[in-house]
């Protein structure tokens, strides 16, 4: 399959609408939307000020969602001269105090939204500023045609408003500015019609859909083709550049192939490589990218790439490689906040700034705000990346319930020695003779011992009686006493099997030690059957000869040939169904 220099793929479907940007078919950005869970950023809203905090010159903003957003006093605009504008907050606000209010950063984790009341509204070529002065034009244009687009907006003569001129606007016309500004000025309007016949808190003003926001900020004529694979986002796309880049609506195809489209080029493969910690190099060396609640760190390592040549000229090869990998990263799980990246170390300075140079021109690509410093001595790079929203991980991720977020989890060994623990503790106190305890079948072993050494140990020092159930839905760092009582009324519930049971079982494995017998289970109780390696993955009747507290010993029945007919009973109903093969 030819791949395009660049392509946006949007594919919809009823609970999520994914949109991914691919460079040399590579995937390098991926938005995703999910039904009641759209990224706020952008919004604006009329708020209610719950409280202001003269010690963290910050306020508190209720915008009526789970938790009130967070005004910074540097965020809060004033009208009056600039010059005259008061420095804390408690002489801009005041608590009941209703304002306008934009959110800049989504809400993350525990942290409510961040807020700014110096609103903006983006269009295609326009950013319109409302109460807003002057014209900004975008740094990533030449300064030619920034003076061109600065003097048509200032013949606009736009008037209680600042204008900022987007990089989409090179080479724009007088009339596709003035057709922009319009439209914004018709969206300003509208938000001023709701924030008069409306409470706070409410909404006002509502970002577009990340497949018509791609559009407006993104898909210019670098981009050769967008593929989508439903006709009504196919529609809504085509309508949406009818009104504001006529001439790209023919780049838009409908996606006609048989396999789902973020299948056929690799996006749903790359998205989960995205959540690992180790992303490969081409040449062998790797990156091992780590978060944490204050920064992001990405280790460099060459891996198995030795070079041709001088170690030197490895480092330097792997570093280059690494800039490029690490911005498309930063790009595709949109990081944020502080990020170090550990280059290995080079002697040469002329080296270092080689690195540095190409990691610059990498981050050229990438929309989002960034702020880098030098080299360390040391070959770290500290560089900051505006956080707007929570990422690919925070959208298809949760916290695992187990480690907690932490990555790691008490060994068996920890466990048991710290159950083993509480049971003596437990033993010294209570006036019950016997314990029934549910654990996970690794850590049930390591508290029995080889052969029960240290269940007898435990026994004859607690002068206790303990019955350990392994179960693997327990996870390895949790225990549950389940039981407790007299030895005689533990033992009968510990055990799932009593001697001269017949239940049937599916053969699991081959003993460890007796290689003609073979081990089934019962939730997590073992069962060795005498005869039956042959048997392995074969459901079979077995008779339980014998039974001890840790396992219990069975045959296999000889059961009726196939073809007899089945003992049935029938249901009230009329169904018929097969009598329970476990009985006493």
């Amino acid at each position: 399959m030819a791949t395009r220099a660049k392509q946006i793929l949007v594919s919809a479907e009823p609970s999520e609408l994914k949109v991914a940007i691919l460079e040399e078919g590579r995937l390098c950005e991926i938005y995703v939307e999910r039904k009641g869970r759209r990224p706020l950023a952008g919004n604006i809203y009329k708020g209610k000020v719950e409280n202001v905090l003269p010690g963290m010159e910050a306020a508190f903003v209720d915008i009526g969602l789970e938790k009130n957003g967070f005004l910074y006093v540097e965020e809060v605009m004033v009208h009056e001269d600039p010059d005259k504008r008061p420095k804390k907050i408690t002489q801009m606000l005041r608590s009941g105090q209703e304002i306008l209010v934009q959110i800049v950063k989504d809400p993350m984790g525990s942290k409510g939204a961040r807020l700014t009341t110096q609103l903006s509204i983006p269009g295609h070529f326009l950013v319109y500023v409302p109460d807003g002065d002057g014209v900004g034009v975008s740094r990533r244009l030449d300064e030619e045609e920034r003076q061109r687009l600065r003097q048509i907006c200032r013949e606009m003569k736009v008037k209680k408003a600042g204008l900022i001129v987007r990089t989409a606007a090179e080479e724009a016309s007088k009339q596709e500015l003035v057709n922009d500004l319009k439209f914004l000025e018709k969206m300003w309007q509208m938000v001023k019609g709701r924030e008069k016949n409306s409470k706070a808190p409410s909404l006002l003003y509502s970002e577009m859909e990340v497949s018509l926001k791609v559009m407006r900020d993104v898909f210019n004529e670098t981009h050769e083709q967008v593929l989508v694979d439903s006709q009504k986002e196919y529609d809504k796309i085509r309508s949406f550049l009818k009104k504001t880049s006529p001439e790209l609506v023919d780049r838009v195809e409908r996606y006609q192939g048989n396999k789902p489209l973020m299948e056929t080029y690799g996006v749903e493969e790359e998205m989960k490589k995205s959540l690992g910690k180790r992303v490969d190099l081409p040449s062998g060396g790797y990156l091992v990218i780590e978060a944490t609640e204050a920064m992001t760190i990405i280790d460099v390592n060459t891996g198995r790439y030795v070079g041709r040549t001088r170690l030197e000229d490895t480092i330097v090869k792997t570093n280059i490689e690494a800039c490029k990998e690490v911005v498309r990263q930063l790009r595709l799980r949109d990081i944020g906040g502080i990020i170090i990246i550990d280059f290995i170390d080079m002697a040469r300075p002329r080296n270092r700034q080689q690195v540095l140079e190409t990691l610059d021109r990498e981050l050229e690509t990438d929309r989002t705000k960034t702020y880098i410093v030098e080299l360390s001595p040391l070959g770290l790079v500290e560089m900051t990346r505006q956080n707007v929203t929570e990422g690919l991980r925070g959208i298809l991720t949760k916290t695992c319930p187990t480690c907690g977020g932490e990555g790691v989890i008490v060994s068996e060994e920890t466990m048991a020695i710290d159950i083993e623990r509480r049971l003596r503790r437990l033993a010294a106190t209570s006036s019950s003779e016997a314990f029934l305890v549910e654990v996970h079948p690794k850590v049930a072993a390591m508290l029995i011992g080889q052969g029960g050494a240290k269940l007898k140990e435990l026994e004859e020092e607690t002068h206790k009686y303990f019955s350990f159930e392994g179960l693997d839905t327990i996870p390895i760092d949790t225990f549950q006493l389940t039981a407790e009582g007299s030895r005689e009324a533990i033992q009968r519930a510990s055990l799932p099997v009593a001697e001269g049971d017949e239940v049937r079982l599916r053969i699991e494995e081959p003993h460890m030690y007796n290689p003609a017998d073979a081990i089934a289970k019962i939730d997590g109780y073992v069962v060795s059957i005498n005869g039956a390696s042959n048997l392995v993955g074969e459901d079979r009747k077995v008779r339980i000869d014998s039974v001890t507290r840790t396992c219990a010993y069975g045959t296999i029945v000889d059961e009726e040939q196939p073809g007899a007919t089945e003992e049935k009973e029938e249901e009230p109903d009329g169904i018929e169904v097969p009598k329970r093969e476990w009985r006493k």
